[in-house]
This record gives C-alpha cells, sequence and structure tokens, in this order.
C-alpha cells in the first residue's frame, strides 16, 4: 500500500522556515558594512549597535528581538513536531533558551557604546550605568550559553541517532570554530575590562554570532529535508510484503493404485 503524507509533515518544513528567517534577522548587523554606524566593527561589540544613544539602535534593536522570537517558535515548532530524542529534546531546548535570551536582550540595551566612548567605559567601570548593562551582560550570557549548548547537543543527536547527515558532517567542524570564537570573545573582554585594549573584541563576536546563524541555517535544511521525505509518522501503516511464490512449486504426490495395508481385508 503507497505512504500517504500526514498534514503534519509541513510542521517540520514550518519550524524550518521559522529558523530561516531567525538567522536572517540574527545577521542584521551586517548592514553596517553599508550603512554608515559610527563603531568599528573589529573592535566595538555587535550589541553596542542597538545601544540607546546610537542613531540606528532602534533598527538593531528591532531585528534582535525579531531574531529571538523567530528562533525560539522554530525551536518549540520542532520540539513539538520532530521525533523526540533524549539528546534532540535537550538541544531543542537550548536552542529556544537561545531565542528567548537574545529577544529578553533587545529590551535590554546598553545605554552607550563604551568601546568607542571612553565616558561610557569610565561610567561603565565606577558603575554609574544603568543596571540595564549588568542584565544585558546576563541575558547576552544565557543567550550564548544556549546557542553552544543547542550547537553541542543538536550535533551530537544527528550523529547518535543516524539522522541528518549533513548536520553530522558539518557540525563538528562549525562547533570548534564556534568554541575558538567565543574563547576569543571571552579572551578580549577580559582584556577590555581590565583596560589593556580590546584584543579585536568585535571581529571575534561578529565571528561567534555569525557562526551560529550558519549553524541555525543548516539545521534548518535538515529540518526541511525531514519533512518532504515524510519522516514524520504516516497516518496508513504499510502493508507487510507478502513472500513471493516459489517458481518451482512443490508437486502434489499422486495417489497410490495399491490399496493401503489392510483395506483390502474390510
Amino acid at each position: 500500500m503507497t505512504r500517504t503524507r500526514p498534514p503534519a509533515a509541513a510542521r517540520p518544513r514550518a519550524a524550518a522556515a521559522l529558523l530561516r528567517l531567525g538567522a536572517l534577522a540574527y545577521t542584521a548587523w551586517v548592514l553596517e558594512l553599508v550603512v554608515a554606524t559610527g563603531l568599528d566593527p573589529v573592535q566595538a561589540y555587535v550589541s553596542e549597535l542597538a545601544a540607546a544613544d546610537q542613531p540606528l539602535g532602534g533598527l538593531f534593536r528591532a531585528t534582535d528581538l525579531i531574531a529571538g522570537l523567530l528562533v525560539l517558535a522554530g525551536a518549540v515548532t520542532a520540539l513539538l513536531t520532530l521525533e523526540r530524542r533524549p539528546w534532540a529534546t535537550a538541544g531543542w531546548l537550548a536552542l529556544a533558551l537561545f531565542g528567548a535570551a537574545t529577544a529578553v536582550d533587545s529590551r535590554l540595551p546598553l545605554s552607550c557604546a563604551p568601546t568607542s566612548d571612553p565616558a561610557c567605559a569610565a561610567r561603565e567601570t565606577a558603575g554609574l550605568v544603568p543596571a540595564t548593562h549588568t542584565a544585558h551582560a546576563l541575558s547576552s550570557s544565557c543567550a550564548m550559553i544556549g546557542a553552544l549548548a543547542a550547537l553541542v547537543l543538536l550535533t551530537f543527536a544527528a550523529r547518535r541517532y543516524d539522522r541528518w547527515p549533513a548536520l553530522g558532517r558539518l557540525g563538528p567542524p562549525l562547533v570548534l570554530a564556534e568554541l575558538a570564537a567565543t574563547i576569543w570573545t571571552l579572551a578580549s573582554v577580559a582584556a577590555f575590562t581590565a583596560g589593556q585594549g580590546t584584543w579585536a573584541l568585535g571581529a571575534g563576536q561578529r565571528l561567534q554570532v555569525l557562526l551560529v546563524a550558519l549553524y541555525v541555517v543548516l539545521l534548518a535544511g535538515c529540518v526541511a529535508r525531514s519533512g518532504r521525505t515524510g519522516t514524520a509518522e504516516p497516518a496508513v501503516r504499510p502493508v507487510p510484503p507478502v513472500p513471493p511464490a516459489s517458481p518451482h512449486p512443490k508437486p502434489h504426490p499422486k495417489p497410490s493404485p495399491y490399496p493401503k495395508s489392510g483395506e483390502g481385508d474390510r
């Protein structure tokens, strides 16, 4: 009997579309390549683009909010739609954390840009900036923890359960590159906090968020393919195949013309 694709097979594709759009919004910072922001991409935090005193801050806060909500919706849709396995479930929950924390992060903008404004950096060091700076650092940390955990868990799930071959093949190098970019970013933040310069903080952080976006796009492609191949539970269970008849059927024994023993005496 032919398998019919259930309506639920469209849900993985919906999750994939949400993830793709979220990844696109998450890379809105590339607009600084064509729009003058007044910030140095090699030195400045990505979050400084959305600072309250920046001319395009409202735009970048909006794109961060949209990115977070879309990734959150995509992760929840995938969690409710795809087959639940322990490692994959943990990965989708981590990705949902990343999306939620990114959305919250957009509502807690920096008041100024410390890497480009010495007065802002001095106020931050002295603790004279609004509490949103501390809250922003906390939400950003949660977002990156969620992203790193999602990358590791979903890659492990792809290899452990032998699903999503592209993710199983390309996920490990992306995870390693993300870990390297994260170490670079953390070291740069520590150097800047200690007054030792930025150590190309902006470049490291932009590489960090770009790799997360690339991973989400790769993940979305794998989820979309699972929807096209109908990996959801089939609406009609396939009928077990009937074994083929033997090409050389066994001949029926011919009846004997002689009576069985004892029959002739009756």
